[in-house]
């Protein structure tokens, strides 16, 4: 094989892996991570879980549109669906937005009919909790139409367990953000910085092999070329 054609051939490969990466990312973005569409009899949907000992509301962090639907199911575990709101349980301070009505699902045990729906109607920031979990991190939030109100003012008072809660921004951006949340980098995601070093990792491969290649001295020109018969 001569010189040229292993650059060539290790060359192409490399494309090949780094268009993958980016038709990869290309699909996630096009693609609208949210469970449901958001109406009376398809609504979106929000898991509420027990692993371990995390206690989870996934996604735990969606956007809606004003007049959207939300469901919350209880997958597994004893939970509830409650809004940081004057009056609920556990609840010092508020954190919806002020013309907003406020819920509480009550702990609802572990079954397939343990559900909850809930109307977004003011546009805002909600943020919300589950009650007998609630200081251990189980806390998660909702962006309605645009991020405003007392949550984009006022710090949550709680843990977010595992990863942090998310940015408001981010949620419009995303659409729905998968439990548990870690923030941006400088360099992008952190699944995105994992494809980009895997890429990255190869091409520095592709210049070794080609380098090693390179100075075998096998494409000397008193070597002959043992691939011409």
């Amino acid at each position: 094989m001569k010189r040229r054609q292993f650059l060539t051939k290790t060359a192409g490969g490399a494309g090949l892996l780094a268009s993958g990466v980016a038709g990869s990312a290309a699909a996630q973005e096009s693609e609208d991570p949210r469970t449901g569409s958001g109406t009376q009899d398809d609504p979106y949907v929000v898991e509420m879980r027990t692993e371990g000992s995390e206690f989870i509301f996934d996604p735990v962090g969606l956007y809606v549109e004003p007049g959207d639907y939300v469901q919350w199911d209880n997958v597994s575990g004893n939970h509830s669906t409650t809004s940081y709101s004057e009056g609920n349980p556990e609840a010092s301070t508020n954190l919806i937005p002020e013309a907003a009505e406020p819920w509480n699902s009550k702990v609802l045990p572990q079954g397939g009919s343990s559900t909850f729906t809930y109307q977004f109607q003011e546009p805002g920031t909600y943020d919300y909790y589950c009650i007998p979990h609630k200081t251990l991190g189980m806390v998660a939030r909702v962006v309605c139409g645009e991020p405003g109100g007392p949550a984009e003012e006022n710090e949550i008072p709680d843990s977010v367990g595992s990863g942090v809660m998310p940015g408001s921004d981010t949620i419009v951006e995303d659409k729905a953000l998968a439990y548990p949340y870690f923030p941006e980098t400088g360099g992008g995601p952190l699944p995105g910085l994992a494809l980009g070093g895997a890429a990255l990792f190869a091409l520095g491969n592709v210049y070794i092999l080609s380098q090693t290649d390179r100075f075998s001295g096998r494409y000397d020109e008193d070597v002959p070329d043992d691939t011409d018969v």
